[in-house]
């Protein structure tokens, strides 16, 4: 492999950010066997690099095949100046929550290492005696 090969397939295998925040899940049995399945025949993925890549595109999916719900305003027109009427359907509130969480989760973002980085949300005193 020469080096021009090497950084394209570092640049292809590069991982997104990681959020601080971790989820564990039990999956139903079909699902566990399926992913033992895919980490078998790709040795060179863990089962949790799987379930990330996986998940993030089940997450694309769904948002790609959420409904375009036309409103009553008009936002824009069109190239053959047809009006283009304001999505009301889920869309919007999807994309609109998915930012804001994406702001919340990276602002505890761990650094190199798997440590969290320093910048966390401060918690609120309680309000329990």
């Amino acid at each position: 492999m020469n080096f021009k090969e090497l950084l394209e397939s570092w640049r292809a295998s590069a991982a997104a950010p990681r959020s601080a925040r971790e989820w564990s899940v039990r999956l139903p049995l079909e699902d566990a066997a399926r992913l033992a399945a895919l980490a078998e025949m790709f040795p060179g993925r863990a089962p949790e690099q799987l379930i990330t890549e996986l998940l993030g595109a089940a997450l694309r999916e769904v948002a790609a095949v959420m409904p375009y719900v036309p409103g009553t305003r008009v936002i824009a027109t069109d190239e053959q100046g047809d009006p283009v009427y304001e999505d009301v359907g889920p869309t919007p509130r999807f994309m609109e929550l998915a930012r804001r969480h994406q702001r919340e989760l990276g602002a505890a973002r761990p650094v190199a290492g798997g440590r969290k980085s320093a910048a966390r949300p401060a918690r609120r005193p309680s309000k329990h005696r």
